[in-house]
């Protein structure tokens, strides 16, 4: 998993993309999924976007038809992106779930946040918003740790956990929103305590086996680097 990209300073709402109120759920859900991806510089491929929609593929290719039809995306050789306008409705989307998930902050349990937010993302009015972003101190990050769309420079010195040494002390900082996706996962780490903020050792490694164990509040916890690689942490001294 790579880290954050195609930063732009971007620190207040950017109202000038209304026009995603128009779109479909759908079509918002595919924006935000291909958003992530480019942003961090991976692939758009079909397989794993059905995979993270729950989609069937061919479910995936009629919709990215659409899109590029619409004039969200463009797809040639060099593969699938966002167009100007697509970056602009992906940026409005993703901003606005990421406020309802602070919004809920108090509420919900953190591993819960981002299902509600996906549920409430879409009705969210322009004025909204703004007046939310505002009462909310103009965050930088999601309660996951994940920047807000122009704010990618307060997130690009963390790391993946895979990246960590034995005996090295960290800060957990952000679980990466591909692993959002998963309910089942989230629900652990809120369990063991792994969500933004804590500090932890990571006391083995075992590239064998791809696992790496950490200690974190006086217990051992035990990773797969397919879950690993998506939590993000400061190494401190």
């Amino acid at each position: 998993m790579t880290n954050v990209t195609n930063s732009e300073e971007q620190k207040k709402p950017n109202t000038s993309t209304s026009s995603v109120r128009r779109l479909s759920t759908t079509i918002e859900d595919y924006l935000s999924m291909i958003y992530v991806l480019e942003r961090d510089n991976e692939p758009i491929v079909g397989v794993q976007l059905a995979e993270l929609l729950g989609v069937t593929p061919p479910t995936v290719t009629n919709t990215l038809k659409r899109m590029t039809r619409d004039g969200l995306i463009s797809m040639d050789e060099r593969g699938t992106h966002l167009t100007e306008a697509g970056w602009g409705s992906a940026r409005t989307v993703m901003r606005r779930h990421m406020l309802m998930e602070w919004m809920m902050f108090h509420t919900l349990p953190w591993s819960k946040l981002h299902q509600e937010a996906h549920n409430l993302e879409h009705a969210i009015s322009e004025e909204a918003e703004i007046a939310l972003f505002e009462e909310l101190g103009r965050p930088k990050t999601c309660p996951h740790g994940n920047p807000l769309p122009g704010e990618e420079e307060a997130v690009r010195g963390w790391v993946p956990l895979t990246e960590v040494s034995p005996e090295e002390k960290v800060v957990i900082r952000r679980i990466h929103e591909l692993a959002e996706q998963n309910p089942d996962l989230m629900a652990f780490l809120e369990g063991k305590g792994i969500t933004p903020g804590a500090l932890a050792t990571v006391t083995e490694v075992l590239t064998f086996n791809q696992t790496i164990t950490l200690e974190i509040k006086d217990e051992a916890v035990t990773l797969g680097f397919a879950s690993a690689k998506y939590i993000f942490v400061e190494r401190r001294a």
